[in-house]
């Protein structure tokens, strides 16, 4: 019972967590970026891109993906879960959504950016295209996380 509650709670703070993460690049830090030169925003997204590898991001981002697989197999271990569906639902989203779009999507278009000189004409002619591609996926990587925060809530509540 502490665990699956352990783990209903803090997948509730991760998807809301990973949520705000990617509601403040969609609503604010993308738009600041194409603000500023093309080569100084290229050198950001560069930056935040190293700077995003580390433990308290992996923890939240793919524990949270850890915990809700988990508690969606809690009813095949003998447990129950207080609405089963929902959190079926929350861990395909935030897993497929979240998790999934980022390797699919967002992080080949971070490591082709990481491979070019922010000042050649290649980084600034490819600037322009990341910054459509990345920030659509991240709209869909944010709608998923908070889709699934909002899945986990309603599991609670039942």
């Amino acid at each position: 019972m502490i665990v699956k509650n352990t783990l209903l709670i803090a997948s509730i703070i991760g998807t809301g967590l990973v949520a705000g993460i990617f509601f403040a690049f969609s609503t604010f830090v993308m738009q600041a970026l194409t603000r500023l030169k093309p080569a100084d925003g290229i050198r950001a997204m560069q930056a935040i891109n190293v700077t995003v590898l580390n433990p308290w991001f992996f923890t939240a981002f793919f524990g949270t993906g850890i915990a809700l697989l988990i508690l969606a197999l809690v009813p095949i271990v003998g447990h129950d879960v207080p609405d089963h569906a929902a959190v079926v639902i929350a861990a395909l989203l935030y897993n497929l959504g979240t998790i999934g779009v980022t390797m699919v999507r967002n992080v080949p278009l971070n490591n082709r950016l990481e491979k070019l000189d922010a000042e050649s004409i290649e980084a600034h002619d490819f600037w322009q295209t990341y910054l459509r591609k990345w920030v659509f996926w991240n709209h869909v990587r944010t709608v998923a996380a908070a889709a699934a925060c909002v899945c986990m809530i309603v599991a609670t509540l039942i």
